[in-house]
């Protein structure tokens, strides 16, 4: 994908390989807005914005370096779909969701976010973010110093609902310099440091190695992912399974089949 880089934008040239719509409802991020026809992004205390053109998308922000490597920009998704179509199934997903690109995001944020995700939906996910920002009077993402200052209590203020307390113990588990280091494991190692912390279970450490930690070689398996195995492969409930064979089937390319697959399932055969 073609892009030039300049102080306060990046001109993304083409629509092939890059669609914020696409990028944005896969199911990886929550902080952003929909404003006319502009997409508005935070990660941690970043923002941009994100319009058509005639030619591709501009990416606006202050911090070009940082949105340079937060939309991957360098890595070449095209080679990616091609390695990708060499299976039946993954098609007509490429081609719905062309646009798909795998944000590098922050891991603290992804970590917090995915366990506000935990069966919810994302209207209200994106509120309850929203409102811990407003807290503390910031667009920016809550840290977790900020986050320890608040009791299970405000968390249920918060929308939090019943994980509130999960929230609360599991702000309390781990330190900046823990997720330092934990970028260092290898993928199974730390899957199971992020299942140790409250209210991470096995989807949700999956969510947080691809979109927070950037491993590909996971696959997070939520209801659309276990009907289109059941509808594509065979008929299986066992979660556990169904992750470990699509890891097999997919390999490396785990993590971005399972977004197209996700995307293609929730917002196209779901009508």
């Amino acid at each position: 994908m073609n892009y030039i880089k300049l102080k306060d934008k990046l001109q993304i040239i083409g629509k092939q390989d890059f669609n914020p719509q696409h990028i944005l409802e896969c199911g990886q991020i929550f902080c952003f807005q929909k404003d006319g026809e502009k997409f508005k992004v935070w990660s941690a205390d970043k923002f941009a914005v994100v319009e058509e053109t005639p030619n591709g998308f501009d990416i606006l922000a202050k911090d070009v370096d940082y949105f340079e490597n937060f939309f991957d920009l360098k890595t070449d998704y095209s080679a990616i779909k091609a390695e990708l179509a060499k299976h039946e199934i993954m098609r007509e997903p490429i081609k719905f969701g062309q646009g798909i690109r795998i944000l590098k995001n922050d891991a603290f944020e992804v970590l917090i976010s995915f366990i506000i995700s935990a069966n919810n939906n994302i209207k209200r996910i994106q509120k309850t973010i929203f409102a811990m920002k407003a807290r503390f009077c910031s667009e920016a993402f809550p840290t977790q110093d900020q986050l320890l200052s608040l009791n299970e209590s405000d968390f249920y203020q918060l929308g939090l609902g019943y994980r509130a307390p999960q929230m609360y113990k599991a702000l309390r588990q781990f330190t900046a310099e823990d997720l330092q280091q934990w970028k260092k494991l290898p993928t199974e190692k730390l899957r199971a440091k992020l299942i140790s912390i409250s209210g991470v279970g096995p989807k949700v450490a999956d969510c947080v190695l691809l979109f927070g930690f950037g491993r590909k070689d996971v696959f997070p398996v939520d209801t659309w992912i276990n009907k289109m195995y059941n509808m594509f492969y065979r008929e299986e409930s066992n979660r556990e399974s169904i992750r470990k064979n699509l890891l097999e089937i997919f390999g490396a390319y785990a993590g971005y089949a399972q977004q197209y697959l996700f995307y293609f399932q929730r917002s196209f055969l779901k009508k």
